[in-house]
C-alpha cells in the first residue's frame, strides 16, 4: 500500500480532500448547466412542434432505453461500492467493482451503437444529413438533431468516464487508495453518478414522452 502525502499547498489531507471535492462539484455544476440548457431548448421546440417530436419518438425503442437505464443504475451501484471498499482498505474488491463499472459502461455503449446503427440505416440523421423518405412531419430532422446532440454528448461523457475509471482502477491495483486517501475515486464516482442522473432524465424525455 502506498502512503499518500498531501500536496504542499494544502494544510493537511482533510483540506486537500474538501478542496478537491469542491472542485469536482464546481465542474459538475457546469456540466449540469450545459445539459440544462439543452433540456430547456428541447422543451421549447417540443412545445412548438409537438407532432414532430411525437413522430420522432416512435422511431426509438423504449426497451433499449430501459435496458440502458438499468445498466447505468447498476454501474452507479458498483461505482459506489468501489468507493466503500477503498474506505475499508480492500483494494481487491474495489478493483473488482471498478472493473464491473467499466463492463457495464461498455454494455451501455454497445446498446447505443446498435440504436445509432439502426437509425443511420433508415437515414435518420441530424439536420441537413437527414435522408429518411417516409417522414410525415416536415421538421422530423429537428427531432433527430436534438436526439443525436443530447445522447451523443451524453455518450461522449460515458467514454470520458470510462477513461477516468480506468485511471483509478490502475491506481487502485497499485494500492494507491486506502481509508485515509480515496479522493480520486470519490471524484470520479461523483462524475459518474451525475452522468447517470442525466440519463435518468434523457430516457423518459426522449423514449417515453415523445
Amino acid at each position: 500500500m502506498t502512503a499518500h502525502k498531501h500536496a504542499h499547498h494544502f494544510k493537511d489531507a482533510d483540506h486537500e480532500f474538501s478542496a478537491s471535492k469542491m472542485g469536482v462539484w464546481l465542474f459538475l455544476c457546469t456540466e449540469i448547466v450545459m445539459f440544462g440548457v439543452l433540456f430547456v431548448a428541447y422543451f421549447l421546440y417540443h412545445h412548438q412542434y409537438p407532432a414532430t417530436f411525437a413522430e420522432g419518438a416512435t422511431f426509438l425503442d423504449w426497451r433499449m432505453g430501459a435496458l440502458n437505464t438499468v445498466v447505468l443504475l447498476l454501474s452507479s451501484f458498483t461505482m459506489a461500492i468501489s468507493i466503500h471498499f477503498c474506505q475499508k482498505n480492500d483494494s481487491k474488491k474495489a478493483v473488482l467493482n471498478l472493473a464491473l463499472t467499466l463492463v457495464l459502461a461498455a454494455v451501455f455503449m454497445v446498446v447505443k451503437y446498435l440504436e445509432y446503427s439502426h437509425k443511420f440505416h433508415l437515414g435518420l440523421y441530424p439536420g441537413q444529413f437527414f435522408s429518411y423518405q417516409g417522414a410525415e412531419s416536415a421538421n422530423l430532422a429537428l427531432y433527430f438533431s436534438f436526439y443525436f446532440l443530447m445522447t451523443g454528448l451524453h455518450g461522449l461523457h460515458i467514454l470520458i468516464g470510462m477513461g477516468v475509471i480506468t485511471w483509478v482502477l490502475i491506481r487502485a491495483r497499485r494500492g494507491d487508495f486506502n481509508s485515509k486517501y480515496y479522493t480520486p475515486v470519490e471524484g470520479v464516482g461523483l462524475f459518474w453518478h451525475v452522468i447517470d442522473l442525466i440519463w435518468i432524465f434523457l430516457f423518459p424525455l426522449l423514449y417515453l414522452v415523445g
